[in-house]
């Protein structure tokens, strides 16, 4: 028997010894699949993190030739998110090509050369296929293509995105070290920088231990080649829609009760699902966006498989905020909010009308929404039958 997982022939046997042979043929399977998976997720990463940062280098050197000119820096980069987005979609609206210019005045030329030549003395190069991949011309000639470039940034895009939000350049390699030797997650390295790891570190007495202490993990730490490839930032590079729901039992019932409110009446229409909102560098997503006819008005949708908290009510609070000022369109009327709440021996509906700010109005729209009564009974029985 040949193959990358072949056995012995003693493996084969009909009796315990074949069961312990058929267990390390599914482990070595398990065991290749995911170091695949996750290899393929970093090789992606890499490719697109060395692509922002030659898309900064490019707007620089853009920039340095127009420096003459008032306001240039403004211009170009309003042009190019017009241009950009129209071609490629979302992900080059103007912040997005300020990170970029941002990481590579961060990470200079220079730095990312000396980085290569540190890795390729020592052997550490994992070559990216690379034949039909871009090059970058730096100034004085040099060139590399993505393929090698991408060896420069070990990390994904969304911890180099982290880390251009750390205080000082200092604190920036600090965490950026940490991270590669620690092998932290972007969750971790999030935490790390939150909880000011490195300001503690220097005033520690015993920086040792600190540092020990950082490289440690946490319940949701951790994230699987799935999630990976799930991250919004990865599905815009590629291109992908974005239309994950967070689990399968969630994904059935947001679409049966779609179409439960659909056929209340004609007074809803049907929006989008699961749309994103960016905050600063977090992402967030409205399970079901409406549209009320007779109110004039959004209804943003959102499932909670667990029971009601405080948490819920202020998120939706940010999402009815954030579709007030960029959703809602002129002659609309502000957004209504619907949270269901679906967790074991809890399926209740609770109604965010905040920032109305007119009492005639939040009754109104009390009186045109669906009956709380009656969407708890069909989440209760939905939720039951999945």
């Amino acid at each position: 028997m040949t193959g990358l997982f072949a056995e012995r022939e003693s493996d084969c046997a009909p009796d315990g010894d074949a069961l312990s042979g058929y267990a390390r043929l599914l482990s070595g399977i398990v065991g290749v699949l995911e170091q695949a998976r996750t290899a393929a997720v970093r090789s992606v990463n890499a490719v697109m993190t060395a692509t922002y940062w030659s898309i900064g280098y490019s707007i620089v050197e853009q920039e340095l030739r127009g420096k003459e000119r008032a306001g240039y820096g403004e211009e170009l980069m309003a042009r190019l998110a017009v241009d950009l987005t129209a071609k490629f979609g979302r992900g080059f609206g103007q912040r997005n090509l300020y990170q970029m210019r941002q990481f590579r005045l961060a990470w200079p030329p220079e730095t990312i050369l000396q980085t290569l030549s540190a890795k390729s003395s020592k052997q550490q190069i994992l070559q990216i296929p690379s034949a039909k991949l871009p090059v970058v011309v730096f100034g004085d000639g040099e060139s590399v293509d993505l393929g090698m470039l991408a060896q420069a940034f070990p990390l994904p895009w969304s911890a180099y995105v982290k880390l251009l939000s750390a205080r000082s350049p200092e604190a920036r390699r600090f965490y950026e070290t940490e991270a590669i030797r620690n092998g932290w997650t972007v969750k971790q390295l999030n935490r790390q920088i939150n909880s000011l790891f490195y300001e503690r570190t220097a005033l520690s007495r015993d920086k040792a231990a600190m540092l020990l202490r950082g490289s440690d993990a946490v319940v949701g730490d951790a994230v699987i080649a799935e999630e990976s490839v799930k991250d919004p930032l990865v599905l815009e590079f590629l291109g992908l829609k974005d239309e994950y729901s967070e689990t399968d039992l969630e994904d059935a019932l947001i679409t049966h009760l779609t179409d439960f409110l659909l056929e209340l009446g004609d007074d809803f229409a049907f929006i989008a699902r699961q749309r994103r909102l960016r905050l600063d560098d977090s992402w967030f997503r409205v399970d079901l966006v409406l549209f009320n006819r007779r109110l004039r008005c959004l209804v943003l949708v959102d499932l909670k498989l667990g029971k009601f908290s405080y948490q819920d009510a202020g998120q939706m609070t940010l999402y009815l905020n954030y579709a007030k000022q960029h959703w809602v369109k002129p002659g609309e009327n502000p957004p209504a909010g619907i949270i269901l709440c679906s967790g074991k021996g809890t399926d209740e509906v609770r109604y965010s009308l905040d920032g109305l700010g007119n009492a005639i109005l939040a009754t109104e729209y009390r009186l045109a929404l669906p009956d709380e009564k009656l969407l708890e009974a069909e989440l209760a029985a939905t939720r039951i039958h999945f």
